[in-house]
């Protein structure tokens, strides 16, 4: 249901104010960030496991020599602060569409406020940027625990076999729960990743000690100086360095289930101290022993530590997994409800939090993804390629976007857009062109997986406004359907209320035309429900529901949600604003559109092929916006395309 007039609404509400969150405050403040840690947190903070050994041991690693390693700490260290800290925390966190962060919500925000060919590029970059997120969505639990489950090879030689199989068995597991929900599990997500953090600062800590002189690489010029001893085989271990910044956009996506206050206090105080304790001991650990740049996390603890090191790392790669799948699940429900997708089924696992949901068609994709990706990859030292390209490509996007917002909505000159802009494109260009050589060596992974889903989604968005205009030129207006009405005999009044529902709030429509047409029948009280999906996270309860009297017993009614929210008719109904016997006593009349892949639509044949095969895979609507089935009828009608 609803169509681009619903990003014309939006784009007219422009100068709304934004939507306000109360500011967490004490005791609430401690028990929000303590549930942020663990799934805000989750994804960065198990880069530990292979981030430094990339550097030095991946497919395009530097010899472990004292100024590599003081220059590859110096490079880490810089990254967290300016790409994590400077750029996520401090900038693209204050562009939240009414509290939701994302990038489809940052899309959707900047979407409404350019026009032409620039609202176009917007929409693809935002789209592409969503896709790539997928992608993540398979790539994050792969590399997680595969990372982690490494670590039996360095507690216990000649288990380098088992780590693929069970790592399979982990995510095989993990994805069976998926529809059990997480609110059980959740309660203790917060405390063990706390303690996964905890150990590893105490880890880096007893790694510093073994060698002091590593805090050196705080000094910049060590980043420099390894460039300049490097040279390109310097720039390309920035596609290594770019592993310790792959939360910022979980971080950043996560931003409408915790506030603002409770992701920095958690980052300020935990989680980026106990990350870059651990790496520099990390370094340290290689500065005195090179050889341990195989393993460097594994090897930091002492060898009684290393098994239960071993299973703490795999809780915190399962719930960093997690974390990632819910956030493919939201990023389902924002793409459905703003029309980039066909309508799917999304399953609500609690009944107090509305932001856990689960989505059974996307749960099994991943699983199946997942699999793929660990047993064709084999290692996290393999899959790190394909993560970075997909990371270092959305985190671009980011930036571009979050351009336009200083500009049209924060008000920013264009030379402090330009300046901010720039000095942070100069980062993301250079980790973005350093990958660009390991697409082949399997970069090529989440490329290919978003262009598939910018595929889908475009044609859905196109197919949809295709039917919407075919729909439109066969639209009466309600002065004509009334005359129609007078004037045929007989024309029978039914008692009880129809609601026909209709993407068009204007006009008769094709489905009340087609019944009174075939029955020469219009019941007493005839509804006419338009559902608007607005290009913003939230709507306000006193602006959801707009009723209009007509005449001949008919009303119309306008519903608007938010991308972030779920309509449902039976609550719709039961709303005191709303004009409408009880739904017990209300028939529901939907219209069935049949797509014909036969005519001149404006897309190519193949095109139109998929968007029929989407169109009769969707969710059905009685489903979709919870409507009682027996008090539905569907009027099917075909449109060639």
């Amino acid at each position: 249901m609803g169509d681009d007039s619903s990003a014309v609404q939006a784009a007219a509400r422009a100068d709304e104010p934004p939507h306000a969150k109360a500011v967490p405050r004490g005791k609430y403040l401690l028990g929000l960030s303590l549930a942020a840690v663990g799934v805000v947190y989750g994804d960065i903070g198990t880069s530990p496991l292979y981030a430094v050994r990339e550097c030095f041991y991946g497919s395009h690693g530097v010899g472990a020599t004292a100024g590599n390693v003081l220059g590859v700490l110096s490079l880490i260290f810089w990254t967290v602060v300016v790409v994590v800290t400077l750029k996520y925390h401090v900038y693209v966190l204050r562009a939240d569409n009414r509290g939701e962060g994302g990038i489809l919500a940052l899309m959707a925000l900047v979407h409404g406020q350019v026009k032409g060919r620039a609202r176009e590029v917007v929409l693809v970059l935002g789209l592409f940027g969503a896709a790539l997120l997928y992608a993540d969505g398979a790539l994050t639990p792969a590399i997680s625990v595969l990372g982690a489950m490494e670590g039996l090879d360095v507690a216990g030689h000649g288990f380098a076999q088992y780590v693929v199989p069970l790592s399979v068995a982990i995510l095989v597991g993990l994805f069976l729960f998926q529809k059990r929900g997480t609110a059980g599990v959740g309660a203790v997500f917060g405390p063990v990743i706390v303690l996964w953090f905890l150990t590893i600062a105490v880890l880096g800590v007893h790694g510093i000690l073994l060698h002091p002189g590593v805090l050196a690489a705080l000094n910049p010029w060590y980043a420099v100086k390894f460039f300049l001893a490097n040279g390109w085989v310097g720039f390309f271990v920035l596609g290594a360095v770019f592993l310790v910044a792959t939360g910022g956009e979980a971080l950043y996506a996560d931003l409408g289930h915790f506030h603002e206050r409770a992701i920095q206090l958690d980052w300020f105080s935990v989680v980026a101290p106990s990350l870059l304790l651990n790496y520099f001991g990390q370094g340290a650990l290689v500065l005195s022993h090179p050889a341990a740049a195989k393993n460097p996390f594994y090897l930091l603890a002492p060898s009684w530590a290393q098994y239960p090191l071993l299973v703490l790392a795999t809780a915190a790669a399962i719930i960093a997994s997690q974390a990632i799948i819910s956030g493919a699940f939201s990023l389902t429900r924002q793409s459905v409800q703003l029309g980039y997708l066909p309508r799917l089924l999304i399953r609500h696992t609690s009944a107090r939090e509305v932001g856990q949901i689960y989505v059974p068609q996307v749960n099994w994709a991943l699983m199946v993804a997942t699999i793929a990706v660990v047993v064709g990859f084999g290692s996290s030292s393999a899959v790190a390629s394909a993560y970075g390209v997909a990371l270092t490509t959305t985190m671009l996007i980011t930036t571009l976007l979050a351009f336009v917002v200083t500009r049209r909505l924060w008000g920013w000159s264009l030379w402090l857009s330009l300046t901010v802009t720039g000095l942070f494109l100069v980062g993301d260009v250079s980790f973005f062109g350093s990958m660009l050589i390991k697409v082949l060596a399997g970069g090529w992974f989440p490329l290919a997986v978003a262009a598939l889903l910018l595929i889908v989604m475009t044609t859905w968005r196109r197919g949809r406004k295709l039917i919407a205009g075919k729909i439109q030129e066969g639209v009466v207006p309600l002065e004509d359907f009334y005359e129609l009405m007078s004037g045929v005999e007989p024309t029978l009044r039914v008692p009880g209320t129809a609601v026909f529902m209709t993407s068009n709030p204007t006009g008769a429509p094709p489905a009340l035309m087609n019944n009174f047409m075939h029955n020469h029948a219009v019941h007493e009280q005839v509804v006419l429900l338009t559902i608007h999906i607005e290009e913003m996270a939230h709507i306000d309860d006193d602006q959801r529901v707009t009723v209009q009297t007509l005449e001949h017993g008919f009303s119309r009614i306008i519903a608007r949600y938010g991308f972030m929210e779920s309509p449902d008719i039976v609550a719709l109904f039961a709303r005191d604003d709303t004009p409408t016997p009880p739904i017990e006593y209300t028939t529901f009349f939907l219209g069935n559109e049949i797509v014909l892949p036969e005519g001149k639509s404006g897309m190519s044949r193949w095109r139109t092929g998929l968007f029929s095969f989407l169109q009769r895979n969707a969710v059905r609507p009685t489903t979709y916006f919870n409507i009682p089935t027996r008090r539905v009828m569907e009027i099917g009608f075909q449109i060639p395309m």
